[in-house]
């Protein structure tokens, strides 16, 4: 992994991101809008990390006007790869307060289509079949709205996307052996669908659950 870079509140302009783009989020909780939006984690096909952490103002008001992140995530010709993208494109949804992220890649719902000789189908399991690494998931539930991250929270957060790329290159190869990659490449494109019903407070397709 190269180096870890954090920014504030969006993306610098000078920042270039190559291909196309693993994205993870951090936020206080699991329910939206209760739970605020804490960080976007970014990795791009060079294994290049970069965090966007949002944090309070001295009133303990937090900005979302990414203009670049959004621009980076609204972009339909790289594809976003995401794992469990039902939650955090809800609430990249929600809190920049956009309709849709196009071109989606969830490593969950590609796992749960793919491999079905088991019910596990959490990143740590995944990363440990395909990639051959184990990760260390200390960091889950730390307190992400803190002003400072810790060095251990940053590497946490970058673990979380470092890997996306190399599971959906051997979950399509496995989707394509068994003739599922077409209905998975159809889930994905009615993602933002379930998202949209999520932040209504509707339930979605029993696949995109955990």
């Amino acid at each position: 992994m190269n180096k870890i870079n954090l920014h504030y509140q969006d993306l610098p302009n000078d920042v270039v991101l190559n291909g196309d783009i693993a994205i993870d989020t951090e936020a206080m909780g699991l329910q939206i809008p209760r739970d605020r939006l804490c960080l976007v984690q970014l990795c791009d096909e060079d294994r290049n990390v970069h965090l966007v952490q949002f944090r309070r103002d001295d009133n303990g008001n937090v900005n979302y006007n990414a203009k670049n992140l959004i621009a980076l995530l609204q972009d339909s010709k790289r594809q976003k790869i995401f794992h469990y993208g039902r939650f955090d494109i809800a609430i990249m949804m929600h809190y920049f307060k956009i309709e849709k992220i196009p071109n989606i890649f969830c490593t969950k719902i590609a796992s749960k289509l793919a491999r079905t000789y088991t019910d596990h189908h959490g990143l740590r399991t995944i990363v440990m079949e395909l990639c051959g690494v184990e990760l260390k998931k200390e960091q889950q539930s730390s307190n992400w709205g803190a002003e400072e991250l810790t060095h251990e929270q940053k590497k946490y957060a970058a673990n979380d996307v470092i890997y996306l790329h190399e599971m959906r290159e051997k979950l399509t190869q496995m989707l394509y052996e068994n003739g599922r990659l077409p209905l998975a490449r159809e889930y994905f494109s009615f993602l933002h669908t379930i998202c949209k019903a999520d932040l209504l407070g509707f339930l979605g397709s029993e696949i995109y659950n955990h």
